[in-house]
C-alpha cells in the first residue's frame, strides 16, 4: 500500500488517559471510541502496546491483572479502550461479578463506542467469553473485529487453516458481518489490517489500496 494510514501516527502518539471501575467514572462519552476486549490472558494489552508503539497497556504472566476499564487518548475526538481482562478461574467471584456488571453497563450505554476488536488466543479460539461477545455484537448491531493473537505459535498453514475454521464457523453462528484476521504482536503480524478496521472506526477512512 503506497498510503500512510492517517490513524497509524495519532497511534503513534497515544496516551494514557483515566481509568474507571465503573461506567460514571468514564471521559465524557463524546468523538469515537473503540475497546479492546478478550479472555484474560490472550494477549489484548501485548496488541495494544503493538498498535501504539508505547507501553500503554500493562502485561503479565499472571492472567487477570487488567481489572479496570483503561482508556487511552489518541486525540481530542479518538480513543482507545482496554477492557478488563474476563474469565480467570483465581480472580475471586465477587471481583468476577463487578467486572462483568461494569463491563456490561459499559458495553450498553456507552454512545462513543464505534467498535469492539475480541481478541483471541489462536491456540484456542471460541471459549464461552467469545461466544458470549459475539452474541451480543449482533443483538447489539455492534460492529466487531476478531484478531486471532499468538499467530507465531503456529506454523504459517497451520495458523491459515485455524482461520479459515474459525471464519467458517463466525460466519454460520453470527453472519458475514464479523470480520477477523490473524495477528502477532512479537512479529508485527497483522498491523496493516488492523489499522484499516480502527481507522474506519474513528472516522478516518483510509484510502481503498
Amino acid at each position: 500500500m503506497s498510503f500512510k494510514n492517517p490513524l497509524i501516527g495519532l497511534c503513534q502518539q497515544a496516551t494514557y488517559a483515566v481509568s474507571a471501575a465503573k461506567v460514571d467514572q468514564c471521559p465524557p462519552d463524546t468523538g469515537f471510541e473503540v475497546a479492546f476486549a478478550g479472555r484474560s490472558n490472550a494477549g489484548k494489552s501485548s496488541a495494544l502496546n503493538t498498535l501504539t508503539h508505547a507501553n500503554l497497556a500493562r502485561t503479565s504472566k499472571t492472567p487477570g491483572r487488567t481489572q479496570l476499564l483503561n482508556f487511552f487518548r489518541l486525540d481530542e475526538e479518538r480513543r482507545l479502550v482496554d477492557l478488563p481482562g474476563y474469565g480467570y478461574a483465581k480472580v475471586p467471584i465477587p471481583l468476577k461479578q463487578h467486572w462483568q456488571r461494569h463491563l456490561e453497563a459499559y458495553l450498553g450505554s456507552r454512545e462513543s463506542l464505534k467498535g469492539v476488536i475480541l481478541l483471541m488466543d489462536v491456540r484456542h479460539p471460541l471459549t464461552d467469553f467469545d461466544q458470549m461477545m459475539l452474541d451480543w455484537s449482533v443483538a447489539s448491531g455492534m460492529p466487531m473485529h476478531l484478531l486471532l493473537t499468538k499467530a507465531d505459535k503456529l506454523t504459517f498453514g497451520a495458523a491459515k487453516n485455524t482461520l479459515l475454521k474459525v471464519q467458517r464457523e463466525i460466519h454460520q453462528g453470527w453472519g458475514a458481518s464479523v470480520s477477523l484476521q490473524l495477528f502477532s504482536a512479537p512479529k508485527r503480524q497483522g498491523l496493516d489490517e488492523a489499522y484499516q478496521v480502527l481507522a474506519r472506526w474513528v472516522g478516518l477512512q483510509a484510502p481503498e489500496g
